[in-house]
């Protein structure tokens, strides 16, 4: 059986291949950047929650067949009775009320991905659309996130 800091690296590692194929399809200029943010974003926004999510059972001791994959700490099962939260669940519970990690977890539709379609045209025009760059920010301090708690984890 795959460990959940395993299944979160994958994740991470899935995100990275699309972000890179985002990048390509923006340099080809084949598609409005627009409609490849609408096709790219929310999978990799997918792939990063649910890294997330293995990486907060992987901090919480959890265990993933025993429950649904968290995409919040407020999704995880409260710590025994005489134990305190982790610190690390605490720092992630302050990371997802402001800044990237929020933005990160927000449901598609708080950030805007249709915006008024023109006729005859399947995609939408957004006025303020998310892009690779956000993306690989979310992505990279994941990353670093995950490296810094599991050496601090693994001294346990």
């Amino acid at each position: 059986m795959t460990s959940a800091r395993g299944q979160a690296n994958q994740k991470l590692y899935l995100a990275r291949i699309l972000l890179s194929a985002w990048r390509e399809a923006i340099a080809a200029q084949q598609l409005p950047v627009q409609v490849l943010t609408q096709a790219f974003l929310p999978a990799i926004r997918q792939h990063l929650g649910d890294a997330y999510g293995w990486f907060l059972l992987e901090v919480s001791g959890g265990d993933a067949a025993a429950q649904a994959l968290p995409r919040n700490c407020g999704d995880l099962p409260a710590p025994a009775e005489g134990q305190v939260v982790a610190g690390e669940i605490r720092e992630f519970q302050q990371l997802e009320t402001t800044g990237w990690l929020a933005t990160m977890l927000q449901a598609e539709d708080a950030v805007s991905l249709s915006g008024t379609r023109s006729p005859g045209n399947l995609a939408s025009a957004t006025p303020h659309l998310l892009g690779p760059d956000d993306a690989e920010t979310w992505l990279d301090n994941l990353a670093v996130l995950f490296e810094r708690m599991s050496e601090s984890l693994d001294e346990y």
